[in-house]
């Protein structure tokens, strides 16, 4: 199985760099209340106003922090660094808080980017830096909207887009564990109401637009809610999973053009599958008949990734992140 490299990560790191400050072409998630509102990126969003949206801006800091915690002899982590203490900064996060109290709002990248926000303030909370501290804000608001969000929706969002509701809770559960006990008792309780009895899963996946799989995403999620009682869910939800069935979840997603970002979406598909089917065998336990199988499955799904995650900027926007948890984890 693969693992994260010094030459994955500069690689990675060296695509990441190359964009984060790259104003176009970028996607606003933008409520025009006046003809003033008609402002370039960077007047919105003093930091993540790169890499094409805010999200994956977001989650490429995430990504070049964590390189730079994981290999800090690299070269290319004094760039990081350097990037990081001009940029995460107080003043610069109150621009983005701003932006969170503008009218109409309150749907702002939920819950995608709410749970790469998290990902990324708990990240920089590993470095001896000040990044952390200037990010805290930003991360409450955030937790805060999650606190009221989750208990009214009534029904889980299980596409395999930015909406998805299990990887957002993935990454927020994560962050919630150590400074937000309510928040993660809170994602565990909604995860078992939406989640728990679901038996004999079909996934009618991929879309053809998905960068996530519905179905390893919950399983994902609770493995992690669950625990040790993940392994009696899973027998259920995935029955044949032993004899790699449903065949869709066990076979990579084709890509036909690169550069159609929606697409492209498939090469993140296959990356995050990887993530999932290597977080899952590792709950399931080497003596469970899956987790070779599960094993191997994300194998297959790196090799089918990896090659393309620079080449073209609608994916090379964002793909290394992506590569960054299927390697390494989150």
């Amino acid at each position: 199985m693969l693992h994260l490299t010094p030459d994955h990560a500069t690689r990675f790191a060296a695509a990441t760099l190359s964009h984060l400050g790259r104003e176009y072409p970028y996607k606003m998630d933008l409520v025009l209340n006046g003809p003033e509102d008609a402002k370039p990126p960077r007047a919105h969003h003093p930091i993540f106003h790169g890499s094409f949206d805010w999200h994956s801006c977001v989650h490429g800091w995430w990504q070049i922090l964590r390189i730079a915690r994981r290999f800090p002899d690299l070269p290319v982590v004094a760039d990081i660094h350097a990037r990081a203490d001009e940029m995460l900064v107080p003043e610069k996060v109150a621009g983005e808080l701003a932006y969170l109290e503008r009218p109409y709002a309150a749907g702002f990248e939920r819950p995608y980017g709410w749970a790469w926000l998290l990902a990324l303030h708990a990240e920089a909370a590993r470095h001896d830096a000040r990044w952390a501290t200037a990010l805290e804000p930003l991360a409450a608001a955030f937790a805060a909207r999650f606190h009221a969000f989750l208990p009214k929706l009534t029904y889980p969002l299980r596409v395999g887009t930015h909406f998805n509701i299990s990887f957002a809770l993935i990454l927020a559960r994560r962050w919630a564990e150590a400074r937000d006990p309510d928040l993660a008792a809170l994602i565990d309780a909604r995860a078992r109401d939406w989640f728990g009895q679901d038996r004999d899963c079909q996934a009618w996946e991929p879309g053809g637009d998905e960068f996530l799989s519905s179905a390893l995403t919950e399983a994902h999620l609770m493995a992690i809610v669950l625990g040790g009682d993940f392994a009696g869910w899973f027998d259920a939800f995935l029955p044949l999973a032993a004899r790699q069935a449903p065949a869709t979840l066990f076979t990579p997603a084709t890509v036909s053009d690169r550069s159609d970002g929606k697409i492209a979406h498939l090469d993140g598909l296959n990356l995050s599958r990887a993530w999932c089917w290597r977080a899952i065998a590792s709950a399931l336990g080497s003596e469970h008949p899956v987790s070779p199988v599960a094993t191997a499955t994300a194998q297959d799904h790196l090799d089918a990734a990896l090659p393309h995650v620079t080449g073209d900027y609608m994916g090379e926007h964002w793909l290394a992140s992506f590569a960054l948890l299927a390697l390494d984890g989150l």
